[in-house]
């Protein structure tokens, strides 16, 4: 059961912690991964939260979730993704095309992204904070999906969405498969995960824009330290990445959904081949880059992804639970909350330090929506 707690309360926690300093962002599953079946217990990963910390000397230790999640917000429609502006927590939704703010214990329409063609897996998906007056935002127009930045006019509790400018578009797109999620990472470059857009070969050929990580600059230009030269490609061979974020000594995690068998946790190095679709899982060989953990796909589905402290969690559609990560022992895995929740589309570093995990019941899979859903939820971690 899901204790609430008023949303206004632990929201202005969240928010005077933003203010005081330091936050952390984190940052679909094709129709075969991504199926209605119930969750299942996974035999190689431990249910507890109790796992001891494998973490070296000068290493932040692991940490897990504590506890039941708390509602932040709830009533959202097929949400996507969060991001922290400012002051101000703003939601994505994927089939509708608004950004919401989080006020008090409600909702409402900052504005709605112009232009998002919607069906299956595309439409508004992800967003992320530039500065406190500006916002990245990943969506499916009618070119393909395409980066925007837009600037965010008021203040808060009456934010509304300016003029947009167009980063890159043309990225590939289709019904299933458009990676989405969007980061400025450590080095203040912009990082997005775009799928295979359900031509598999487009993940190898590095002229194309699917089936990449692309790292770009604020401003959308190339950056010159790339791995190709005039390319926004930073890795490559990828299905349907939807997760990244970093450790704190720059380690970039990434989620990927596999096609049938193996869905993936990849750790993420500039110029690297991770195999799809000549490989799927471990087992590549030479020429790839293997991930450091995979699961079934009736156990996964991975979407978005945080890191805290020592400690990767990742987001479960289809598993219908959290896995955290040890980053320095990142072959193991604890599960929480494994069908309390239903489906979980993303896990976000809060800024008073603890998780906030966004459901996804209301997009059209799985056993369909609970009581209140979608909600953004919280979790102390320790």
């Amino acid at each position: 059961m899901l204790a609430v707690r008023t949303s206004s309360r632990r929201l202005g926690v969240a928010l005077a912690a933003l203010a005081a300093g330091g936050l952390v962002l984190a940052g679909c599953a094709g129709e075969t991964a991504e199926t209605d079946a119930a969750p299942t217990a996974s035999a190689s990963a431990a249910p507890s939260s109790s796992a001891p910390s494998t973490s070296e000397p000068g290493e932040p230790a692991a940490v897990v979730p504590q506890g039941e999640p708390m509602t932040v917000a709830a009533d959202l429609v097929a949400p996507w993704s969060v991001a922290v502006v400012g002051e101000t927590v703003l939601v994505s939704e994927r089939d509708t095309g608004d950004i919401r703010e989080i006020v008090g214990d409600t909702t409402r329409v900052v504005g709605t992204v112009p232009g998002v063609v919607f069906g299956g897996e595309g439409g508004l998906l992800g967003i992320a904070a530039d500065g406190d007056d500006g916002l990245f935002v990943y969506s499916t127009g009618s070119g393909g999906n395409r980066v925007e930045r837009f600037a965010l006019t008021g203040a808060p509790g009456s934010l509304a969405l300016g003029d947009a400018e167009t980063l890159l578009d043309g990225i590939p797109s289709a019904r299933t498969h458009n990676g989405g999620r969007i980061a400025l990472g450590p080095d203040g470059m912009l990082y997005v995960t775009t799928g295979d857009a359900n031509v598999p070969d487009l993940a190898q050929d590095r002229d194309s824009l699917a089936g990449k990580i692309l790292r770009m600059t604020p401003e959308g230009a190339v950056p010159a330290d790339n791995p190709f030269p005039d390319s926004f490609v930073y890795s490559y061979g990828h299905r349907n990445p939807q997760g990244i974020a970093w450790a704190e000594d720059g380690t970039l995690f990434a989620s990927e959904f596999g096609q049938n068998t193996w869905d993936e946790l990849n750790i993420i190095a500039p110029g690297a081949n991770y195999g799809w679709p000549i490989v799927e899982g471990q087992g590549g060989g030479a020429d790839f880059v293997d991930p450091v953990q995979q699961w079934s796909t009736a156990e996964a589905s991975p979407s978005g992804i945080a890191v805290i402290e020592g400690t990767v969690f990742i987001a479960n559609l289809r598993g219908e639970r959290v896995r955290a990560v040890p980053v320095a022992d990142p072959a193991t895995a604890t599960e929480h909350y494994v069908g309390e929740l239903g489906r979980i589309r993303d896990v976000v570093a809060a800024p008073d330090g603890d998780l906030w995990i966004l459901t996804g019941n209301t997009d059209g899979r799985g056993a369909g929506p609970r009581d209140g859903d979608d909600r953004l939820l919280t979790v102390a971690v320790g």
